[in-house]
């Protein structure tokens, strides 16, 4: 395979990096938005999105080029496949972080409460695995994915808590039942951002030693 090849690989495999570290913030900061009713920011931070939309279809295009221009084959070909695994995922952690944003926009005029869930703590759980995945992936580290099936699982639990505890505090005082109704939405979207990044841990594994596992 031609040196010019590998050229534009190793470019698209650093910008798909930077894309997924870009989704990676954006989540971090709609969190941080909801937790402290910060809507100007949540504006900001949900306008990142057409940003998210241009590299997606850039860096999609640039792969589905590489394919056609030089019909890779075996671990070059499982490197674009992976690539283009990982921009769909980060993709949608960013939507997630764009919905988040919308969340705190939309809870601009309802009050506060006190015992609000611990997303500040899930998100730091979930932004950690996603920054492992990515390194694993920058780096050809694997060893930075061992743990991960099991630091999904305490996402889950944590999910559940809050599912149950925010499900409580609406039974107790329907007033809260709007907010804590966004409370959870955001923690279900925070959940399905930890699953993406088990998946793009997965595409990583199979892209780097050709043997597909499952993380779960």
């Amino acid at each position: 395979m031609s040196e010019k090849f590998h050229a534009e690989l190793d470019l698209l495999k650093q910008d798909t990096i930077e894309m997924a570290r870009f989704t990676r913030t954006l989540l971090a900061d709609a969190v941080e938005t909801l937790v402290h009713d910060d809507v100007a920011r949540a504006i900001e931070v949900k306008s990142r999105k057409r940003e998210v939309q241009e590299r997606t279809i850039s860096l999609e295009d640039r792969a589905y080029q590489l394919i056609a221009l030089y019909q890779p084959m075996a671990r070059d070909m499982r490197e674009i496949v992976c690539i283009l695994k990982v921009i769909g995922a980060a993709e949608r952690i960013g939507r997630y972080g764009k919905d988040i944003a919308s969340i705190t926009k939309h809870l601009a005029d309802q009050p506060s409460f006190p015992r609000e869930p611990p997303l500040a703590h899930m998100a730091s759980l979930v932004t950690a695995m996603i920054d492992d995945v990515i390194e694993a992936f920058e780096q050809e580290n694997l060893s930075l994915l061992e743990d991960l099936a099991s630091r999904d699982d305490v996402v889950d639990d944590l999910w559940h808590s809050i599912f149950r505890q925010t499900l409580t505090i609406m039974m107790e005082d329907p007033r809260t039942i709007t907010r804590y109704t966004s409370y959870i939405m955001a923690a279900r979207y925070l959940e399905r951002s930890a699953d993406h990044a088990c998946k793009m841990a997965e595409n990583i594994h199979y892209a780097i030693v050709g043997e597909r596992i499952e993380i779960k």
